[in-house]
């Protein structure tokens, strides 16, 4: 697939989501529990703009925003196949921690999971106008991975 040329793009900021994973196949110190404030950009193209003049309009992002905070925010994200999954889910339960259990903590996967989030929401919000190409999940201000595509329903037009 040819990615193609936008005529219009713009990019969202969301700063500063505290919590705290581990990679406990990590021989090194990545496997302990450790945190890191992330943020997360948001890329968006469009051939043409909506009827307000924007690419994406950024009042219609409430719901991403909202599902950012739900799993970000003051949680504890865990593997899906963490051998502790067991002591996670018990802490949960007692109130220690907000568990999040994902398929992969790293930030290559999370750059992946939020550009799925953002264009799932944005196929229906913009009837395939404009998607969301690129992403960015950045652990502090050393550390980021971007993930890059155009979802198959994005229309040129």
């Amino acid at each position: 697939m040819s990615i193609p040329t936008f005529v219009f793009t713009c990019s969202k900021k969301f700063l500063d989501y505290p919590c705290c994973h581990r990679q406990w196949k990590h021989s090194g110190h990545c496997r302990f529990v450790h945190g890191y404030s992330r943020s997360f950009t948001f890329w968006f193209g469009s051939q043409r703009l909506d009827q307000h003049g924007f690419v994406v309009d950024f009042s219609g992002l409430k719901d991403l925003e909202e599902k950012l905070t739900r799993n970000f925010d003051h949680t504890f994200l865990v593997n899906q196949d963490d051998p502790l999954i067991h002591v996670w889910k018990q802490l949960h339960e007692d109130g220690a921690l907000d568990l999040r259990i994902m398929e992969n903590v790293g930030m290559e996967s999370t750059a992946k999971l939020i550009w799925e989030w953002a264009n799932s929401i944005l196929m229906i919000t913009t009837g395939g106008r404009a998607c969301c190409w690129r992403t960015e999940a950045r652990e502090n201000d050393f550390n980021a991975s971007y993930f890059e595509l155009i979802p198959d329903w994005y229309k040129v037009s």
